[in-house]
């Protein structure tokens, strides 16, 4: 059985802080390539971060570089986003995927695994 479960969404005043974690089971190794995703209501599901397993290839969409980072524990086959100086724009579901290819991949179809999504609200 394959899970990827979130945790750490909820509702956040702008400016505040939040900090994402999922946690791969199952097939999931600790040496795929890992992600968050994110989709807004109304809009497509966008890439947001990644990581691969060695942690020296990431992507950040422009939109969150320089506030939002992401890590991974390859011990406890976690990945983490930590998110900073949110914005109202960054209200979305978050999702977390993993992939079994070994290069970094910014093509939403290369990830094999999705975790079920967490919500977080940024309140202006």
């Amino acid at each position: 059985q394959v899970h990827l479960v979130e945790s750490g969404g909820g509702l956040v005043q702008a400016g505040g802080s939040l900090r994402l974690s999922c946690t791969g089971s199952g097939r999931i190794r600790s040496s795929y390539v890992k992600a968050w995703f994110r989709q807004a209501p109304g809009k497509e599901r966008n890439l947001v971060a990644a990581l691969t397993w060695s942690g020296d290839n990431t992507y950040y969409a422009d939109s969150v570089k320089g506030r939002f980072t992401i890590s991974r524990d390859n011990a406890k086959n976690t990945v983490y986003l930590q998110m900073n100086s949110l914005k109202p724009k960054d209200t979305a579901v978050y999702y977390c995927a993993a992939s079994s290819t070994v290069t970094l991949s910014i093509v939403e179809l290369e990830y094999d695994y999705w975790g079920q999504g967490t919500q977080v609200t940024v309140s202006s």
